[in-house]
């Protein structure tokens, strides 16, 4: 019996040991990450899916046609009012239903895009989850969109929450706002380069 339970641990241990060596060796067997890591990867999502609104307004004052910006609240509220030259893909179907079951409308929809622009999305304010819900269902249909960093509510209610201070009384809301069925023009403005002086990754 001692034999037996002694000859049971011993290959017990050596199962252990064989089990760990073979899983260092493995190619592809990933060390523990760190905290270093952790922040690394947040801060390459937080800057590859989210778009300042500073930046996206020095964009409309340069007149600049990169990207598409899409509306993702009710038909009727973006015919009250929508961020100028904003597209409407709608993920309500009015104020207090959503629409997310309407995948294949809303895929198609954004398939319809102008190809090699950036797509960015918003939709009612920074903590509605819509366009996040939107972003993981095109992303699962191999279509990658951007966030804007605010949602209407900021853009149209809380101009000053975002602009820098000594912009405050030199630009205007009404100037980045539309309404009716069509997305509008956003105004060209002259000293346009004062918005965001820095081009490149780290501009706006």
């Amino acid at each position: 019996m001692k034999g037996a339970l002694k000859t049971a641990v011993i290959a017990a241990i050596f199962g252990l040991l064989s089990g760990a060596l073979v899983q260092l060796a493995m190619p592809g067997a990933e060390p523990e990450k760190t905290d270093a890591d952790y922040i690394r990867e947040f801060y390459l999502a937080e800057n590859a899916v989210h778009v300042s609104p500073h930046s996206l307004r020095g964009k409309m004052d340069k007149g600049a046609d990169d990207y598409v910006l899409v509306d993702l609240r009710s038909t009727e509220e973006y015919g009250q009012e929508h961020i100028v030259g904003a597209v409407s893909i709608p993920a309500y179907k009015d104020r207090d239903t959503s629409d997310y079951g309407a995948v294949d409308r809303i895929v198609s929809s954004f398939k319809a895009l102008p190809d090699g622009k950036e797509i960015i999305v918003y939709c009612y304010s920074m903590p509605c989850m819509t366009g996040r819900k939107i972003g993981k269902m095109l992303a699962e249909q191999g279509i990658y969109v951007k966030q804007l960093g605010i949602g209407w509510n900021e853009w149209r209610h809380f101009w000053q929450l975002w602009n820098h201070e000594h912009e405050w009384n030199t630009t205007a809301v009404q100037d980045y706002i539309s309404s009716g069925k069509e997305p509008g023009v956003p105004k060209l403005k002259v000293n346009a380069t004062a918005a965001c002086p820095i081009s490149g990754e780290f501009g706006c």
